[in-house]
């Protein structure tokens, strides 16, 4: 082999180091944006009614199943997921599997209800296609309005007894939990938490 190869090969050699060092560094720099970055949670939105006052009592009729009341003390003694969804809404699709495995893996703990408005054809079609008849799943523009479900998909969580522990807009699996997270430490919402906790810091 000519001398003039040997040297190709030690020139590609260095630049595959360089492209080594260079991508070791860039997945350091991204791990401590993860360390930086504020986890998102919930967008709350100034509409609707105040978390921490007892939920606005709507009757409901579901697409299977009798009439019901939302925004009452759960009869199980369970929380319950309010969540608006449209068939029309890509980001609420996406979040349905999300749903279901809260619904499985909490459902000794919450009630999940999927709530929209419009054409009852549309839904019932929506709910074979994406396999919902275990959810709760009910047609109301008044529940919608009560909860200040202007943008989709809208959450809300309403404790066991009938008082609103938190809402906003979701369109994550981590989103949905932040709003649990969010009664837990007793605020509105995640980013009324990281708020406070700036404002203590500044002070």
């Amino acid at each position: 082999m000519s001398s003039q190869a040997w040297v190709v090969i030690g020139l590609l050699w260095i630049v595959v180091l360089v492209l080594a060092v260079a991508v070791l560094s860039l997945a350091r720099q991204i791990g401590v944006l993860h360390q930086r970055v504020q986890p998102v949670g919930a967008l709350a939105i100034a509409r609707g009614p105040v978390v921490g006052e007892q939920a606005p009592k709507v009757a409901v009729q579901p697409l299977i199943g009798a009439p019901r009341e939302v925004g009452v003390p759960h009869p199980r003694g369970l929380d319950t997921l309010l969540l608006f969804i449209s068939p029309a809404c890509p980001v609420c699709k996406t979040l349905l599997p999300v749903v279901q495995a809260i619904r499985r893996d909490e459902r000794r703990a919450v009630e999940v209800i999927l709530a929209s408005d419009g054409p009852v054809a549309e839904h019932q079609a929506f709910v074979q296609r994406e396999r919902l008849q275990e959810f709760p799943y009910v047609l109301s523009e008044p529940l919608g309005l009560a909860y200040g479900a202007g943008k989709l998909p809208h959450a809300v969580l309403i404790d066991s007894k009938g008082v609103l522990r938190a809402a906003g807009l979701v369109n994550s699996r981590e989103q949905l939990d932040s709003l649990f997270e969010a009664r837990e430490l007793g605020v509105a919402s995640l980013q009324e938490y990281l708020e406070r906790s700036g404002k203590r810091d500044v002070a």
